[in-house]
């Protein structure tokens, strides 16, 4: 059963840094291409930053220079580190993953909630 679990959210003021990471197992997902999405109350879920099996990252105009996206294949765990946090940062955010060659992401977090304080 594949599986994703996102941890490392919590509260923080305007200007903080958080690190969320997302522990996948149940899969060989070090052949897989990962992200992270977010979802903030009445928006739609949106993509925050990706990274593909080969290492090859791209993040959303609103976080680039501020987040960055990375994953460990050893240890099967994929992070986000949030620096600069703004309170329009603040949403659910969840891990995805898919297969080589896949358009949509098939497996998905339960998600971890970050907010931030202005």
């Amino acid at each position: 059963q594949a599986q994703l679990v996102e941890s490392g959210g919590g509260l923080v003021q305007a200007g903080g840094s958080l690190r969320l990471s997302c522990a996948a197992s149940g899969r060989t997902f070090s052949r897989y291409n990962m992200g992270w999405f977010r979802q903030a109350p009445g928006k739609e879920r949106e993509f925050v930053c990706g990274i593909s099996w080969l290492g090859v990252t791209d993040c959303a105009d609103s976080v680039k220079g501020r987040f960055t996206i990375s994953r460990d294949n050893a240890k099967i765990t994929m992070y986000l580190q949030m620096d600069s946090l703004k309170p329009e940062d603040t949403a659910v955010y969840y891990c995805a993953a898919k297969g080589i060659g896949r358009v949509g992401y098939e497996f998905w977090g339960q998600g971890t909630q970050v907010t931030v304080s202005s």
